[in-house]
């Protein structure tokens, strides 16, 4: 009896039409998966569930475990650890975080077994060559404030927990039985929500960790600006302040801000990142397409849908869109101010891409057609940072001259992480 199996990607066919007898074809589907996950230029991590969490109340929206996924350090990298931090957007009330409550953005229950690696995650250093020996670990995001809230009481009728930063800490303190406690070098880092959680909890990290060791922050696509949308409504100020009430997170915002600012305010990372002690690198894109897509021109503030082909494709921008994009990229550059001029404290890499989440995705983190400043790649950028090899603060001349992106979407995570207010 014969097979016949046909496997491909995106790209090309990985694996030919071939007949093959029964006996061979557990064989060939073997080789065929190791081939496109060559291809895929990453790996699996099986999950763990951090039980002990639930005693401290460390939980998820439906009171589930947290999770994440560890991939452990060897050789020279042993003693060193990089914490990713998962994006998902955010819930701003019960009906929004019901709505998540039961899906893997709120209940470790239905998050997948296995996770690919790839990027800064990454264990080889053909792909990832300053952090690939390292321990890195990707934590599940299931609270939907940016593992910063903290709410006591649990309603029966609706169950949900609000308790982001006990999450935070209850990972914290799994990772530190299991050696994080001497480290000699950390890394706390995330995409999207999850990086502008590797902000808002960056000096609490720092603080955790050895005074020994060497510790910086790094967000990826996490700076959010507080801008108007294309009606003329500060939409995302609202949203913000909302989360931030929902879940009682103002004791866990960086009090250099809540000191003098309303709570929602110090959501954003312009208004923190002035007061932020701890070392810290920014990746991001001026045309960040999450923010264009939910900040800039929402749902709400486009009720007859006429950005809808520039928001699914920047190619698709009228001239008139695309001049409102370049004020949008202005006031991102003018939100960068506080964060603060010097170059071995702060660092950046802010592309003209349309993009969501680069450091993670190989293809934008290194390859040899990743997107490049003063030619450098992310990796090459941020790893010349962390070992002060050199400082950078580069950001791109406006869209379109970047040829280095190729004039596709890099949209990371940005499908989970629609909120369309």
């Amino acid at each position: 009896m014969y097979l016949v199996f046909v496997m491909m990607t995106a790209d090309k066919h990985l694996c030919r039409m071939v007949n093959v007898r029964r006996s061979q074809h557990l064989f060939f589907l073997l080789g065929c998966f190791l081939l496109i996950l060559e291809q895929t230029e990453g790996f699996y991590v099986p999950i763990t569930y951090v039980q002990s969490a639930v005693a401290k109340g460390g939980v998820c929206l439906d009171g589930s475990p947290p999770a994440y996924h560890m991939d452990k350090g060897f050789g020279a990298g042993i003693d060193n650890w990089l914490i990713q931090l998962e994006g998902g957007g955010w819930c701003n009330n019960v009906s929004t975080c019901l709505a998540r409550r039961d899906d893997r953005l709120g209940s470790s229950k239905q998050m997948i077994k296995q996770l690919a690696f790839s990027g800064i995650l990454h264990n080889k250093p053909k792909f990832n060559p300053d952090f690939y020996n390292w321990n890195r670990i990707k934590v599940r995001y299931c609270d939907g404030s940016s593992f910063t809230g903290d709410v006591e009481a649990v309603n029966p009728a609706t169950n949900l927990h609000f308790r982001g930063q006990r999450v935070f800490r209850a990972v914290m303190d799994d990772l530190f039985a299991k050696g994080m406690s001497n480290a000699k070098m950390a890394i706390l880092s995330g995409c999207s929500a999850g990086g502008l959680a590797s902000i808002l909890n960056c000096d609490t990290f720092s603080g955790l960790l050895p005074v020994t060791a060497k510790v910086k922050c790094l967000a990826d696509a996490g700076y959010f600006i507080n801008a108007k949308d294309v009606s003329g409504v500060q939409h995302i100020e609202q949203f913000y302040n909302d989360v931030v009430a929902t879940h009682n997170a103002v004791k866990n915002l960086p009090q250099s801000c809540t000191s003098k600012l309303k709570p929602g305010l110090c959501f954003f990372p312009q208004n923190v990142v002035g007061g932020t002690k701890t070392d810290l690198f920014l990746v991001n894109a001026a045309y960040d397409s999450w923010q264009i897509k939910n900040i800039l021109a929402p749902g709400v503030a486009d009720p007859h849908g006429t950005w809808h082909n520039c928001k699914a494709d920047i190619t698709k921008c009228s001239a008139e869109q695309l001049t409102v994009m370049q004020g949008y990229r202005m006031e991102f550059l003018s939100a960068l101010g506080g964060l603060g001029s010097s170059p071995t404290a702060r660092g950046y890499f802010i592309n003209s891409c349309y993009a969501h989440c680069q450091t993670e995705t190989q293809e934008t983190w290194l390859r040899n057609d990743s997107p490049l400043l003063s030619n450098k790649t992310i990796a090459k950028a941020v790893g010349d940072w962390f070992f002060d090899r050199s400082p950078f603060q580069k950001i791109d001349c406006p869209y379109p001259c970047d040829k280095t992106c190729h004039n596709r979407v890099f949209d990371g995570q940005a499908n989970l992480d629609i909120v369309e207010f």
